[in-house]
């Protein structure tokens, strides 16, 4: 005779051990497939890490409170050398300028992005090289507040593009390159504001 009872007890039965397989393939499946592990970092990076730190420690000692350890990257790219991202507390370094003038950065170049963290944590908004931050480069780092670096950026300079117009030849990025080529946008001449023209990749 048909029992429901019995019928509804053996789907559910059924069901449990069909989810109990599914739910250990998938356990066994994720345990077996690679997962992306971290770049690790080189012995220049970590001398990075232990500057930040030291200067961490400067800063508490001079304003007399704790600042939390900002997040560090180092997968800037391009002619910058350093930023810093206040609102997530975080610094990114370029690591190819890094390798290229290790000194500097050590000296100048982390003192100057983490004054900028702690720029913001002390006062909030401010210019971003005003006096409050050329204050903390001065009196607690004893760094000459440069705002700019003079690194030598033929190794991350990017390739760009030959444009012309009525005045002669104009270079463009790729960036904005690619935007011509999208069909986002398009540029005039500043000087004589006819329209930019592609002509061929710069060297």
């Amino acid at each position: 005779m048909f029992n429901p009872r019995t019928l509804l007890s053996s789907l559910r039965r059924k069901a449990i051990s069909s989810a109990s397989i599914t739910l250990t393939v998938a356990k066994m499946a994720k345990a077996n497939t690679p997962q992306r592990q971290p770049k690790p970092l080189t012995p220049l990076q970590q001398q990075i890490l232990v500057r930040i730190e030291d200067c961490y420690q400067q800063a508490e000692i001079y304003f007399k409170r704790t600042f939390a350890r900002p997040q560090t990257q180092f997968t800037l790219r391009g002619r910058s050398a350093g930023t810093a991202h206040l609102q997530q507390n975080r610094l990114r370094f370029n690591p190819v300028l890094l390798r290229e003038n290790s000194e500097a950065f050590l000296a100048e170049v982390v003192p100057h992005e983490i004054s900028h963290l702690l720029c913001f944590q002390l006062f909030g908004k401010t210019k971003p090289h005003g006096r409050e931050w050329q204050s903390i480069m001065l009196k607690l780092f004893k760094v000459s507040p440069n705002t700019t670096h003079s690194f030598d950026t033929q190794s991350v300079k990017g390739k760009d593009f030959e444009y012309r117009c009525a005045c002669g030849p104009v270079r463009l990025s790729i960036r904005r390159h690619n935007k011509v080529l999208r069909g986002e946008t398009r540029y005039l001449c500043k000087r004589c504001h006819t329209l930019l023209t592609f002509t061929q990749a710069a060297e």
